[in-house]
């Protein structure tokens, strides 16, 4: 295979890949209310429907890419999506709530596979004059997926019911995994030989499970506890990490590399602002609005719409222009829809919600490509994986760490209470909370993509 066939193969494939979790996770935040009906499901536990999946991914993301270092990423990418179609596969079949957030932790384990090692192999095939580009593709494809994801996921559950989202998705994972066999032969190990760090793996995975685990036991004194032996934990890991032969993590890439340090901080802390949106808008609009699936999922898809339109052209300006600039713009912009959207009331009116989902989006296409261009081309190629997997570990505490303040917030406006019309003050009342702590939280991720700024205008 040539350089150019295998350019566009590698760009085909990962895209696919890039489209199945996001639309996964978009259209699942549309069935939540008839997952909950279906089987029993407090409004916190519905909150564990997506939290069970980001903590999964968030733990495994970071081995999962340093094994492709060292066993190969196109490897543990293929294993990856084969893991995603089974696990996907047995969610068809559970009929009680606790089966099924096991599977959607399962679905997470395949998903860090997946992301841990996609944007590694992006940078592994093409050049620094190209990979903006194919990054905003990339990123592209997972807009899609979210865009779609409302859609097309309110539309299956209003007629077929939600297991026909994870029906779809079946034979979608499963493609993708035969032409990832089949189409691309190359593959990528150049730290074949090292070990995998299994002690750090266990510390950083029992600092992320801890930590979330509080988040949803708050304001108890447990959920506190677990907070702070959570943290503690992740202190352990990066001192560990330090004297480790063979580290999960390249302290010296946190510590000299600037550039690679403040544009990972960037990205958790905004996705630590936004994720938790797509979740209480879902909520907001089904119950306080009365919007049946298939409609909220109309109004929510504006936001992703707009990602997906602009993520290419903001990839491209990022090989020409310096990204950290564009991505600090993107930033701004997401700032200011999210406090614009603290200002709903249940009477609002949705051309005004539409117009703010589609400023946000603005904001997240003009962050994302950028911001994911100067990670990976901040590093040698042999800590490509380490990269890719540091950024989708990022990404993943931030949105775990989003959804983790709005588990906080249900757990001490409604507890275990089903949502009903009873209690619709306090939903309203959580979700402008958030929203609000959401807008704040903005506010460092500019301060560190403008850091980042300086380090990048010296390459």
């Amino acid at each position: 295979m040539n350089t150019k066939e295998l350019k566009r193969s590698v760009l085909y494939i990962a895209a696919f890949a890039a489209f199945i979790t996001p639309f996964m996770g978009a259209s699942v935040n549309l069935a939540l209310p008839s997952i909950g009906e279906e089987l029993g499901a407090s409004a916190r536990q519905l909150n564990w429907v997506v939290t069970a999946y980001l903590l999964g991914t968030a733990v495994f993301m970071l081995p999962f890419g340093r094994l492709g270092d060292i066993l190969g990423r196109k490897k543990i990418f293929m294993f990856g999506l084969i893991l995603f179609t089974l696990t996907t596969s047995c969610v068809l079949f559970t009929h009680n709530i606790s089966s099924f957030l096991v599977f959607r932790v399962l679905q997470g384990i395949s998903s860090a596979m997946i992301f841990g090692t996609s944007m590694a192999i992006i940078t592994s095939v093409f050049p620094p004059g190209e990979r903006g580009r194919a990054m905003g593709i990339n990123i592209t494809a997972v807009y899609a997926g979210l865009s779609s994801g409302p859609f097309l996921g309110g539309l299956l559950t209003e007629y077929f019911g939600w297991r026909s989202i994870f029906a779809f998705l079946v034979p979608v994972s499963a493609a993708a995994a035969w032409l990832t066999y089949r189409k691309i032969k190359t593959e990528w190990s150049e730290a074949r030989g090292e070990k995998l760090d299994i002690p750090g793996s266990v510390l950083l995975g029992g600092g992320l499970v801890l930590s979330i685990l509080g988040f949803s036991r708050i304001p108890g004194i447990t959920g506190i506890v677990l907070i702070v032996s959570g943290l503690l934990l992740i202190i352990v890991f990066f001192l560990y990490e330090r004297r480790a032969s063979f580290p999960l993590l390249n302290i010296n890439l946190l510590v000299s590399n600037k550039a690679f340090s403040f544009s990972n901080l960037a990205a958790m802390i905004h996705y630590a602002a936004t994720s938790g949106i797509g979740f209480f808008m879902s909520l907001y609009l089904q119950y306080l609005k009365g919007l049946d699936a298939r409609t909220a999922g109309l109004v929510i898809m504006t936001q992703p719409i707009v990602m997906a339109l602009f993520s290419i052209p903001a990839g491209k300006l990022s090989d020409r222009k310096n990204p950290g600039h564009i991505a600090s713009a993107g930033i701004a912009f997401t700032s200011t829809g999210i406090f614009a959207l603290t200002f709903i009331q249940q009477s609002t009116s949705l051309f005004y919600i539409t117009g703010i989902l589609a400023f946000i989006g603005l904001g997240y296409a003009l962050f994302s490509s950028p911001n994911s261009n100067a990670i990976m081309s901040s590093v040698e190629k042999k800590h490509l994986g380490v990269a890719s997997g540091m950024l989708g570990t990022m990404r993943m505490i931030g949105q775990t760490t989003s959804l983790g303040i709005a588990m906080m917030l249900i757990s001490l406006n409604l507890g275990d209470e089903a949502i009903n019309p009873s209690n619709y003050d306090q939903l309203l009342k959580t979700i402008r909370t958030g929203l609000i702590i959401f807008a704040i939280i903005c506010i460092p991720a500019i301060f560190a993509s403008l850091a980042r700024n300086k380090k990048l205008n010296k390459h």
